[in-house]
């Protein structure tokens, strides 16, 4: 990717890199503990796609937002693929405290000024 693409578009980055991230988590279940090993290998290029992306986003967003707005999404993310694909069960009360995720993931996004 080009520096100007990095540079103008971290948070788009980051929207990547959580999709690359919860795409692989989704294809290690579903690998079955590498049982399936065509899904735990798919898992396993996402993943280093999704940390590779990962270490442009940290060249323009501070690490700290990075990873509580990467890892908060991708934990409402993988919990409602979860629910709605894979029929694993979740709570009012696990579903509240998601959305009590999502609305830090957002505030931090709207506080955060990138580097540029």
């Amino acid at each position: 990717m080009t520096a100007a693409f990095t540079a103008s578009n971290p948070w788009s980055l980051l929207g990547l890199c959580i999709a690359l991230e919860v795409t692989a988590t989704t294809l290690l279940t579903k690998s079955e503990g590498f049982g399936r090993p065509l899904y735990g290998l798919a898992s396993i290029v996402l993943f280093s796609g999704c940390f590779w992306v990962l270490s442009l986003v940290l060249t323009r967003i501070p690490v700290g937002v990075t990873y509580a707005i990467w890892s908060g999404v991708g934990i409402a993310a993988i919990s409602v693929i979860g629910w709605l694909f894979l029929k694993q069960p979740l709570s009012l009360a696990q579903t509240g405290f998601i959305v009590l995720i999502v609305i830090g993931a957002v505030g931090l996004n709207l506080t955060t000024h990138t580097a540029g």
